[in-house]
């Protein structure tokens, strides 16, 4: 392109990256897009923290609903943390390929 910009919106590919985690990598994909586009494109920089923390976070959220599940109330929490994350991710990608930046809900900060 002559405008200088990338053909390829990385902001997008951050989010689409978290999807990973349902053929069990999670966190993988998205630290991967990001520390690939991070240091030559602001919004892959951008985003891809935003993605990598809600990952981290639904991760941590996941494990403790497993934890649960000894005690019966995580069977309830696992598909409800399952679906929002789904949910969340495609939300995030519609508003990326808008050109919108995302701020996830119930995300812990971990990279700032």
């Amino acid at each position: 392109m002559s405008d200088g910009k990338s053909p390829v919106n990385w902001g997008l590919v951050c989010h689409v990256a978290g999807l990973s985690s349902y053929v069990g990598l999670p966190i993988v994909g998205p630290l991967i897009v990001w520390l690939y586009k991070r240091k030559t494109d602001a919004t892959a920089d951008r985003e891809g923290r935003e993605a990598m923390n809600f990952n981290i976070s639904f991760t941590i959220y996941l494990f403790i609903a497993g934890l649960l599940c000894s005690i019966m109330i995580g069977y309830a929490l696992v598909p409800f943390i399952l679906a929002a994350h789904l949910g969340l991710i495609v939300w995030a990608i519609l508003k990326a390929n808008k050109g919108e930046s995302i701020h996830y809900p119930l995300t812990l900060r971990f990279i700032h």
